[in-house]
């Protein structure tokens, strides 16, 4: 019996290097969740909020679960979380919708206040109102900032206001002005259960 190869070609080194690049935010999110899963005292995290693009001119509601562990007891937690979002950009010619999956690392210099800085993938599909216009979907990296108030409401359960700034890069666009920022602020509020 004959075999057949397929031949493919081989990625040039800046091809190979851009597609490395992109593994090691999952890299990070996946050393992350180790740490996160086997640590004691782990919560989960599922939140409702609001978002606001800097380029928008509305506010939308998001929605999230999160999965917390303690790194340094009462000072220091890891978080991977995943949240859904949906904005309009040029008066709804465009719909931009985000599944970002992020990896953060929460400080709490008092039990009820955090501070909090993290890396994201964010998985992102413009769709054009005009049907000339080819949808599209694209991989991107962000990193944000934010803090937030942690309330106990009863044993092993509390309130989880938290707010972020997001960075991303500025994105083109097939509608003029072809550029926007696609940088947006979320405030969301969740009940963090602990496991």
């Amino acid at each position: 019996m004959k075999r057949h190869r397929r031949l493919l070609p081989r990625p040039s080194s800046t091809t190979h290097g851009a597609h490395t690049l992109g593994y090691v935010p999952l890299a990070v999110l996946a050393a992350l969740l180790l740490t996160v899963a086997p640590a004691s005292g782990a919560e989960i995290v599922p939140s409702v909020g609001l978002t606001r693009s800097v380029d928008g001119d509305q506010s939308k509601s998001n929605i999230g679960l999160a999965l917390r562990g303690s790194l340094v007891p009462q000072l220091l937690q890891s978080e991977l979380g995943v949240s859904y979002r949906r904005e309009e950009y040029y008066d709804g010619g465009l719909a931009v919708k985000q599944w970002p999956i992020t990896a953060s690392l929460l400080v709490s210099p008092i039990p009820t206040l955090h501070g909090d800085a993290g890396v994201g993938w964010y998985n992102t599909t413009y769709n054009y109102k005009d049907p000339l216009l080819q949808d599209e979907t694209k991989q991107e990296f962000g990193v944000h900032v934010g803090g937030g108030l942690k309330i106990p409401v009863a044993p092993g359960a509390a309130f989880d206001m938290t707010g972020r700034y997001v960075f991303l890069q500025s994105q083109e666009s097939h509608l003029v002005p072809s550029k926007f920022d696609p940088d947006f602020w979320t405030l969301s509020l969740g009940l963090a259960l602990r496991l």
